[in-house]
């Protein structure tokens, strides 16, 4: 027996292993970036994890547990997430904010170098 699927079928399948695979291929943001981070505590708690990006620089697509950002400086930044949704953001220096787990990417489209600190609590639910 002979199965045919058709041209749409075939798009259709392909996008949603795209969005599966997404996440699946995500890595550690130390990994998929290490000319734009530096770990500074890795234990079986916590990873601490400085970032900086040039205006224009993006962090390729990468997976956190349960985490918490420290803006040391301010900035804009575009995050796109795994399943596509895009987010612009700005943050003063100073901030902090909590993040559930989550794949994504993230690019300075401010006009100033940022950084920041991220915490991943790795016990986190």
């Amino acid at each position: 027996m002979t199965v045919s699927v058709s041209c749409s079928a075939k798009a259709a399948l392909l996008a949603l292993a795209c969005v599966v695979a997404g996440p699946l291929l995500a890595q550690d943001m130390a990994k998929v970036a290490p000319n734009n981070t530096k770990v500074l505590v890795d234990n079986d708690q916590v990873k601490v994890t400085e970032v900086w990006l040039k205006p224009g620089e993006t962090l390729p697509m990468h997976s956190h547990p349960a985490n918490v950002v420290y803006f040391v400086t301010g900035g804009k930044t575009k995050t796109t997430t795994a399943d596509g949704k895009v987010t612009e953001t700005e943050h003063k220096a100073g901030d902090a904010m909590y993040s559930a787990p989550v794949t994504h990417s993230n690019q300075n489209v401010g006009s100033t170098a940022t950084k920041a600190v991220v915490v991943e609590l790795k016990g986190a639910k």
